[in-house]
Parts: C-alpha cells; structure tokens; sequence
C-alpha cells in the first residue's frame, strides 16, 4: 500500500512540471512534449497532477481533448485509487 501512496505522489508530480515543461517550450517556441507523451503519464494514473498543471500554467485548456479528458481520468483515476485502497484493506 505504502509503495502504491509513493507511486500516486510521483507520478503526479511528474504530470504537474511535465505540462510546466511544456508550457514554457511553448512559449519559447522550442521542440515540444508529445501529446501521446502526455496522454501516457496521464494514464499512468498522473491525470490528477496533470490536471492541476493544466489549470495552474493555463496550457492545452482550448483543446478539448485536455479540456475535457484530463478531468474526466482524474475522476477515473481516483474511483480507480479509492477501489484498489478498499480491496487493500
């Protein structure tokens, strides 16, 4: 259990400074994240911190496969996480 907090911790993390990282590429107009890079993270179970990126840096919020999408796994992702802690315990 503990080595699944640890997961969900870092791997959101890294899904919140991966849309950081993208965002300021963005801005600089430098080789950018790929969106399946993205969506993988996201899948991972990142969806949450990847959201909150995504709201916090104000990036890929007109695309409304993010728009929509990101906050729609995150709900997945935390039924998912409230499922696995329960069968857990």
């Amino acid at each position: 259990m503990l080595l699944l907090v640890i997961y969900l911790i870092v791997i959101n993390i890294i899904g919140f400074f991966i849309m950081r990282a993208d965002k300021e590429r963005a801005r600089k107009n430098e080789y950018r994240i790929s969106e399946n890079t993205l969506w993988t993270i996201a899948l991972l179970l990142g969806a949450i911190g990847m959201t909150a990126g995504m709201k916090q840096f104000r990036h890929k919020t007109k695309h409304s496969q993010f728009k929509y999408g990101l906050p729609l796994l995150s709900i997945i992702d935390l039924a998912l996480i409230l499922y696995i802690s329960v069968d857990l315990s």
